[in-house]
């Protein structure tokens, strides 16, 4: 089950108590999966179709709660594909449509199909808990969620530029800032942002999947904290590797040269112990001393040595 779908049918398990905010949700989906029709003798029949069975049954369920309205839920296969199904609830009784066209406010008082979802005037979704109903609404008609573990990425497309603004509003209202972009003639509202996905989840009062989302955000944060520490450490290995390679490299050259007595006493014993320990750190080799040696006691000893291979090999050079 894709995350999206996950999503969603944690939402149409999620009935509100309240009628004013069932009716926002119900506005919502039929705005955004939904069409009226008119016969010739000016009856309405109202319907959604959705590709997404939980959307059709939430929708049925919506109906019959707030208005007692019994529906049924047609199956038809997809044109075109005969791998996906299409979902269709249809309010077939005019006098049940027009209640629900005017409850929604899709219907004006002058009884004229409009959608001015306004949230300053629109009193369906004036209230905060009926703009949380109307987006879990929109979202299950015609929203889309990426699998955290890949993306946080969040969007619903609308069919028009206005219902786009009408989505980004209710997210402002909630301090959380969309974007919109036109793609192949739909308008898409999007969030990308994995805290802005959080906020979305928590609008749409979607727990389960927002507890999800925080714990995989957890563990890449972890994982990546990890990999940084590992990638330092390995650093700072080849680094040690490096130095005490080179290091060794200079006391064979100053043994060969002119054999390591050439050296100062307090310097013979640390070049021995640095040969015999080609992997003992700093600390090791100071332990190793007698008497012991802090950590810049040994690192400043070694440097000596440096030294006087570089200058054996400056000598070698001139002549």
């Amino acid at each position: 089950m894709s995350f999206t779908s996950k999503v969603k049918t944690e939402l149409a398990d999620r009935i509100s108590n309240a009628k004013h905010c069932r009716v926002a949700e119900i506005a919502a989906l039929i705005s955004m999966c939904g069409n009226v029709s008119i016969d010739e003798h000016d009856n309405y029949t109202v319907y959604i179709q959705t590709d997404t069975e939980v959307t059709a049954k939430k929708f049925r369920e919506l109906l019959w709660k707030s208005f007692h309205i019994d529906t049924d839920v047609e199956e038809k296969d997809k044109q075109l594909s005969h791998s996906k199904k299409t979902y269709i609830v249809e309010i077939k009784n005019n006098a049940d449509a027009l209640e629900v066209l005017k409850a929604t406010k899709i219907m004006n008082s002058q009884s004229e199909i409009e959608e001015q979802m306004n949230i300053n005037k629109n009193e369906i979704i004036k209230k905060d808990c009926c703009k949380r109903a109307y987006l879990r609404g929109a979202f299950l008609a015609a929203g889309s969620i990426s699998d955290p573990e890949k993306s946080y990425h969040f969007e619903i497309k609308c069919t028009n530029e206005n219902k786009a603004n009408q989505i980004v509003d209710i997210l402002k209202s909630f301090d959380v800032d969309a974007k919109t972009l036109n793609r192949k003639n739909k308008f898409i509202v999007y969030l990308k942002d994995s805290e802005k996905v959080v906020d979305a989840l928590n609008i749409m009062e979607a727990p389960i999947a927002l507890l999800e989302v925080e714990t995989i955000k957890i563990d890449k944060q972890m994982s990546n904290k990890i990999n940084r520490q590992m990638n330092c450490d390995q650093a700072n290995i080849n680094k040690t590797v490096n130095a005490s390679r080179r290091m060794i490299e200079d006391i064979n050259y100053i043994e060969e040269e002119v054999g390591l007595s050439y050296l100062p006493e307090k310097l013979q014993q640390i070049a021995r112990i640095r040969v015999e320990n080609p992997d003992a750190s700093l600390q090791d080799i100071g332990d190793m001393m007698v008497p012991s040696l802090g950590k810049s006691g040994v690192n400043h000893r070694l440097r000596k040595i440096s030294e006087i291979a570089e200058n054996l090999r400056a000598e070698e050079g001139s002549k």
